[in-house]
């Protein structure tokens, strides 16, 4: 059965002081027990973060990893960094990191191997900007991202991987996908899943919804078959705020 989860990005927010309250504000909630709660926080924050969970359904997570091994690559961060933090799941391809940072499809690949090889959870992002709404290419671009950098993987390690959706459209603009949106979207992309992998494989995989989810629309967006939580930005960075979201199933 594939799990619910609600993943906290903290994207550049926070110092460290700030962080470790909140991670501990939040660990002191009341967490329905059919949820998994992922606070994916800045590198600098990890270490510390990590020892400040203390709620057995909350989990650490990283916002990005290099796409190399080690050695001479000046700030970067290694999966194998990441790792001796505490951590256990790495969001890799956010819509940030596709726009400002030029990451492709054939780089993502490689960093999800690394992430895999080290024991690591991917939640890996896929989604389109207004432009390709619009023009009715949604679904080709999400199945285009999901085949040229996940397709390569083994039925095993495949099913390791966390989905995250994102209407790119709805990233911090306050406009949300409506749940009739996100259902369809996200069945395209469990049919595409299956499509590879088979339907076990796809049935099993979380499929997160990311573009403006918030505690007054988390409910209709948690209640669609094929979306099995959020991925949290902006409404994450309140304790009550999130966890009204997480206790949303």
């Amino acid at each position: 059965m594939r799990k619910n989860i609600v993943a906290g990005n903290w994207k550049m927010n926070k110092n460290l002081q700030e962080g470790v309250e909140l991670a501990k504000a939040v660990c002191g909630k009341t967490i329905a027990n059919n949820v998994t709660v992922i606070l994916c926080t800045p590198f600098i924050h990890l270490s510390e973060v990590s020892k400040a969970i203390t709620n057995k359904s909350v989990f650490l997570g990283a916002q990005n990893c290099a796409d190399k091994v080690s050695g001479a690559y000046t700030g970067e961060v290694s999966a194998e960094m990441i790792k001796s933090t505490g951590a256990t799941y790495v969001i890799l391809g956010h819509s940030e990191r596709r726009a400002y940072y030029h990451e492709t499809n054939n780089l993502l690949a490689e960093k999800t191997k690394l992430v895999l090889a080290n024991g690591l959870t991917p939640i890996f992002c896929i989604g389109e900007v207004l432009e390709e709404r619009e023009s009715g290419k949604h679904f080709e671009i999400v199945k285009k991202q999901l085949t040229e950098s996940l397709f390569e993987l083994s039925a095993d390690d495949f099913s390791k991987l966390v989905i995250a959706y994102e209407p790119v459209w709805a990233i911090g603009t306050g406009k949300t996908a409506s749940p009739e949106q996100a259902q369809e979207i996200h069945k395209v992309i469990r049919d595409h899943i299956a499509s590879k992998y088979g339907k076990t494989v796809a049935d099993n995989t979380s499929i997160l919804y990311g573009g403006s989810c918030n505690a007054a629309n988390a409910k209709q967006l948690f209640a669609n078959p094929d979306v099995d939580g959020g991925l949290i930005g902006g409404a994450s960075l309140k304790a009550d705020d999130f966890i009204t979201i997480a206790n949303s199933f």
